[in-house]
């Protein structure tokens, strides 16, 4: 999935883009926490009934990998990077979150990942994974 130039930056709006999407189809409210990522995977689950490529939903898996990533920004004080080459070659993507810690990880590849392989691949385990590695 290509990200637009500045993409990083956009990385927010985005996320508050899907939280006021889901906000309006549904009436539900994501607050940035880890546990509401629950949702996030409940929402990828109703994505997966369809029979939709993950490349034909790349808008919405990267609003959903945005989502993720700002709850690490806010859960395990991360922040977004751009990925250098070889990292953009490791990950597939142009950019991600880097920890305190100094470790990179990568919230839109996740999503991708989550999308195609389904419940194995949790959104709210790999958060609290994340965040549980920067805590201890």
């Amino acid at each position: 999935m290509d990200a637009p130039a500045g993409a990083v930056e956009s990385c927010p709006r985005l996320a508050a883009g899907l939280v006021a999407t889901v906000r309006e189809r549904s009436g539900l409210g994501l607050d940035y926490s880890p546990g509401s990522l629950a949702l996030v995977d409940r929402i990828m689950d109703g994505l997966r009934q369809g029979e939709s490529r993950a490349a034909d939903l790349a808008p919405t898996l990267m609003a959903l990998g945005a989502y993720t990533g700002e709850v690490l920004v806010r859960a395990a004080g991360a922040a977004w990077v751009e990925f250098d080459a070889g990292q953009r070659a490791i990950f597939g993507q142009p950019f991600g979150v880097r920890t305190p810690d100094g470790r990179l990880w990568n919230p839109l590849g996740r999503a991708v990942k989550r999308y195609e392989n389904g419940p194995q691949d949790s959104l709210r385990l790999f958060c609290l994974a994340v965040v549980g590695r920067t805590r201890g």
